[in-house]
């Protein structure tokens, strides 16, 4: 366990100790005698404690095995009660009776009479044991259960992060590819210029992309080469405008969100026309709200080309994406007519959720 983790655990049993001296140290001649008493008692707690948080829950509770953790919260709930009586029969009443008898010797104190096994299975004074120790101990097993369950939550987000993200970058290579399969095909010189672009694009994708924000001006950047390697399939018949807002650099999103859905309208509009096609991109960001807009005219979907279309992995990818990194702060707007199809995306980029 690491030094800060240590420290932190010496601090809460320091303030757990000092909260059950507050609830329960009226009872002792002093606070510091309920301090000192309270201290003796800790090694039972933290027993309980550990025990409960290190094995009991993660290998019962976490697995839903929950008639095992209940019984062996049972156990832990007895045992450490049971341990708690034996101290103060043993060391705790003892102290304090002798204490109080010194203040005043006709003091008389009911709860050290009896027999060793009468005192111990006393109903009354096991019960008081039992929650005294679960006052503190649950308090701090609901801290860990929920920093427990925080913790896997986050693993499982970037988990699917990953695999989000992975898929973006064969989805993405497999659609140059074809580019470059259709251009060599065609015996063009631009071949060369796709592979090189292509190699600027992957090696953002593959070195740049891993961190939870990337600057949004290489994110631009990659979405530009993109661009330029599709250009260049047109031979002048693509209407292309891109407008891009000044003054981006100072501001961070999460990658690759922007260049799939321009992927998406050279991908399922404009390659499946033929003639004169057109796109329009256009980004600006207003109050660290970003809003990027890409319009494309639409070829007309024949029925046998439907199932082919159902296919596309780039939108749903990033509408999940969206919803991981942006919760409550993004809106992705479709609007699809006979020859248009736009998407609209408004991004608060101050909101973005770090996993």
């Amino acid at each position: 366990m690491p030094w800060r983790h240590i420290g932190e655990h010496a601090l809460f049993w320091l303030l757990a100790s000092l909260m059950l001296t507050f609830f329960f140290g009226a009872t002792k001649p002093t606070y510091w005698w309920g301090f000192v008493d309270n201290l003796m008692y800790l090694p039972i707690h933290m027993s309980y404690f550990y025990v409960m948080a290190y094995w009991v829950m993660p290998h019962y509770l976490l697995q839903g095995k929950y008639g095992w953790f209940a019984l062996f919260m049972v156990l832990c709930i007895m045992s450490s009660a049971l341990m708690t009586r034996i101290l103060d029969i043993t060391v705790i009443d003892p102290r304090v009776y002798n204490e109080y008898q010194k203040q005043d010797p006709t003091f008389t104190w009911n709860k050290i009479h009896g027999s060793f096994a009468y005192q111990l299975f006393n109903m009354q004074y096991f019960a008081n044991a039992a929650k005294g120790v679960n006052l503190v101990i649950w308090t701090a097993l609901t801290i860990k259960f929920f920093k427990m369950w925080h913790e896997r939550r986050e693993a499982a987000l970037q988990a699917e992060l990953n695999f989000l993200k992975g898929q973006v970058h064969p989805h993405f290579l497999f659609n140059t590819l074809n580019n470059i399969y259709a251009l060599s095909l065609s015996k063009s010189d631009k071949a060369p210029a796709v592979v090189i672009g292509l190699s600027e694009i992957l090696k953002y994708m593959l070195y740049e992309t891993k961190a939870d924000t990337v600057p949004l001006k290489r994110d631009v950047e990659a979405m530009q080469n993109y661009i330029e390697l599709e250009k260049l399939r047109y031979e002048g018949r693509l209407d292309l405008n891109v407008k891009i807002q000044d003054g981006i650099d100072e501001h961070r999103i999460a990658p690759l969100l922007l260049a799939p859905l321009v992927e998406n309208a050279f991908k399922h509009g404009t390659s499946e026309q033929v003639g004169d096609v057109w796109i329009n991109i256009d980004l600006s960001i207003r109050d660290q709200k970003l809003k990027f807009k890409v319009s494309n005219s639409k070829p007309t979907i024949l029925p046998g080309d439907i199932e082919r279309h159902k296919g596309n992995i780039g939108l749903p990818n990033v509408k999940k994406r969206l919803e991981l990194l942006y919760p409550k702060a993004h809106q992705l707007k479709i609007y699809e007519e006979d020859v248009l199809f736009a998407i609209i995306l408004e991004v608060n980029l101050d909101k973005h959720i770090s996993l």
